[in-house]
């Protein structure tokens, strides 16, 4: 084999890329959910996209789940909130036994227009 063809060999190696359909930024932001309109409990946005959200949640919620979700954010000095309807996708078990945290996958189930395009301009934001 030549030095040509080990060359042009090389370029085509194995690659494992995320097959998502919308980038995830890793993110530190607090978040506001409820299951029924009575309770309000906290968690943590770990990362975001456009489709959906990884949180850290006090509780173990069901696949199929939906909840009420308020993620707070900051663009600049002013504090925004967007609110919206989440599925629960995926669950992983407790991360540390003594915080009790739970790792959620979630995906817009639905989501305002208007907040749709403050999420966007918070993601582009950290891309930039």
């Amino acid at each position: 084999m030549g030095a040509e063809e080990k060359k042009a060999k090389s370029r085509y190696g194995t690659v494992n890329f995320e097959k998502r359909k919308h980038p995830r930024f890793s993110v530190d932001l607090p978040v506001e959910y409820s299951r029924t309109e009575l309770s309000v409990e906290g968690g943590r946005a770990i990362n975001a996209s456009e489709g959906g959200l990884l949180l850290y949640l006090p509780e173990q919620m069901g696949v199929g789940h939906h909840l009420r979700l308020k993620l707070f954010f900051t663009m600049g000095s002013e504090l925004n909130a967007i609110e919206t309807v989440v599925e629960v996708v995926w669950v992983d078990m407790l991360l540390e036994k003594d915080r009790g945290d739970f790792r959620t996958g979630v995906r817009f189930v639905e989501i305002s227009p208007e907040d749709m395009g403050r999420l966007k301009n918070f993601l582009r934001s950290l891309s930039g």
